[in-house]
């Protein structure tokens, strides 16, 4: 038995420590914020489609990507985390296609972020041509190779991981909790996508990094508009930090493993309901207040949905 499956065997029977008022208390802390951040969510994914404004202008376009897939990716985990809390175990092809569906997502974040920068270093630095270039016909075909990339990905993490002998087993059912660690079933599987989490977060560094560089170039032009290029020069720097919030969410497993070689007690488990938290779902509910609320045009049209222009309309006139 190799040392992860039999940490999480560990794992199982240490669960049995851990009494029904922790567990509800993990559940509760865990899904309200969840929920709350997916009603939010989904609020301005409905934003952004209420619009004109919206909907032909491309860097909404693909603000609306980026929450759409941070979302599903939010919804997703949370679900594969509650299953955990409860201790139920699924088949390797339900599994399989839950992970499937979270892994897409994790990829296309990044993938989205390098191209929202390049838009606003393409706005900054070249301006006259800015509308040559990123036009709403540019903007849905990189999109398109957004997802069509993802889902590449996941196919080829597919046929590696068909090469695990399943017949041999007694049962699909899985033994241990479904997470997207135990679907790496091979050394190769475990190789490319260590390989591949390395290239994607190092490329889209490179690029985010690059437009940064080249906004505060421009800046310093007499040709470029300063208000201009600062507001650019702040969106990087946004889109920097979401990029090392998605990176996080990608050592969740690595961090896991390192860990359980340290603490063998329920204190792991306590650590892991933490960690869930701090690196999977307060990085995705971070994209909405990043990006939603900081939007001059979004947020009073976002309040205004959420009922919050009303409750003030309802104070002034009672004042």
């Amino acid at each position: 038995m190799s040392f992860v499956s039999q940490t999480q065997s560990n794992i199982s029977i240490l669960l049995d420590d851990v009494g029904l008022l922790e567990r509800m208390t993990t559940f509760a802390l865990s899904t309200i914020p969840c929920c709350l951040f997916l009603f939010i969510n989904g609020t301005i994914l409905f934003t952004l489609r209420s619009k004109p404004v919206f909907r032909e202008t491309c860097r909404y376009i693909l603000l609306f990507n980026l929450l759409l897939a941070d979302t599903a990716q939010l919804a997703i985990c949370q679900v594969l985390f509650l299953l955990s809390v409860c201790r139920i175990t699924l088949t390797y092809p339900v599994c399989g296609m839950l992970t499937v569906f979270a892994n897409i997502t994790s990829v296309t974040s990044p993938l989205t972020l390098m191209v929202m920068s390049l838009e606003r270093c393409v706005a900054v630095c070249f301006p006259l041509r800015h509308a040559m270039i990123v036009t709403i016909r540019n903007t849905r075909l990189a999109i398109v190779a957004i997802w069509t990339s993802s889902s590449l990905h996941n196919i080829f993490r597919v046929i590696l991981l068909l090469d695990f002998p399943f017949k041999n087993l007694d049962s699909l059912q899985m033994t241990n909790l479904c997470n997207e660690f135990n679907m790496l079933l091979g050394s190769r599987s475990k190789m490319y996508d260590n390989a591949f989490t390395g290239f994607l977060f190092a490329s889209a560094a490179i690029v985010v990094i690059s437009s940064y560089v080249g906004v505060i170039i421009a800046a310093r032009s007499a040709s470029t508009g300063k208000a201009s290029a600062l507001k650019a020069r702040n969106t990087l720097m946004l889109h920097l930090v979401q990029l090392c919030l998605s990176l996080s969410s990608t050592i969740y497993n690595t961090l896991l493993v390192a860990i359980m070689k340290i603490i063998q007690s329920v204190g792991f488990i306590r650590l892991n309901k933490f960690l869930y938290v701090l690196i999977i779902l307060f990085p995705r509910c971070l994209s909405s207040l990043i990006y939603g609320l900081r939007d001059q045009t979004i947020r009073p049209i976002l309040l205004g949905h959420l009922g919050c222009h009303q409750k003030l309309k309802t104070v002034a006139v009672s004042g």
